[in-house]
């Protein structure tokens, strides 16, 4: 069964300007799902809207055309990568595991090099492995959907196309909704992709349409 998560009738305003007017995305199950934008447009804050954990004035979450409130407190439906790391730096990578109840082996298996860096605290490990620790986290556990808010943080190119693959390799599990500074790479993976300017979400379809909307330039 193909589940759908749509967002759409969000205003956020912060004083007198307002963030997101007139949003619509939809997400599906088995597909990865592109958000571009600027930076100030408001992807993580919308991010925040969808998640819960940021009021707007106005908004519809639906989860197979059901509204969700209050979608932080339904991990079963929506998991979050946020920017920046929330895994307590004092804890070995063997302890994250186990608290999440995801096996060693599958993540050693996956990514190499973790292999004999079970012991280790998590701020022992490189920026690159303590990011794809908690992207995998994220991804393996159990949920419909995932948002990833800057997984290529910290990575490297290698690192990356690690990422990229695994993504497209677990998306036969949920959906995704991730968002990027390095487009190139959300293009490689993204099933659809939108691009969030001027507070509003415009499909996308190719490299053409982002460069008449003013996200990137070709050519010059």
């Amino acid at each position: 069964m193909i589940h759908t998560l749509e967002a759409d009738g969000i205003q956020l305003d912060f004083g007198v300007r307002r963030i997101l007017s007139d949003v619509y995305m939809k997400c599906e199950t088995g597909k990865i799902m592109g958000l571009l934008g600027r930076n100030g447009q408001g992807k993580t804050c919308l991010m925040n809207v969808i998640l819960g954990t940021l009021n707007s004035s106005s908004n519809s979450i639906r989860f197979d055309g059901k509204v969700t409130r209050k979608v932080k407190n339904r991990p079963d439906l929506l998991l979050y990568l946020p920017q920046f790391n929330f895994i307590p730096k004092n804890l070995s990578v063997k302890k994250v595991l186990e608290d999440f109840e995801l096996p060693a082996a599958d993540l050693e298996q996956r990514f190499p090099e973790f292999n004999s860096r079970f012991d280790l605290k998590v701020n022992q490990l490189s920026g690159g492995q303590w990011r794809t620790l908690e992207l995998y986290i994220v991804v393996k556990a159990p949920s419909r959907f995932a948002m990833l808010d800057e997984p290529f943080t910290h990575l490297n190119p290698i690192q990356i196309e690690n990422i990229k693959q695994f993504l497209l390799e677990e998306k036969a599990n949920k959906g995704f909704l991730i968002t990027d500074h390095m487009y190139t790479h959300l293009l490689d993976i993204s099933d659809t992709v939108y691009l969030l300017k001027d507070g509003r979400t415009h499909l996308t379809n190719t490299v053409k349409d982002l460069e008449e909307l003013g996200y990137i330039r070709v050519g010059y």
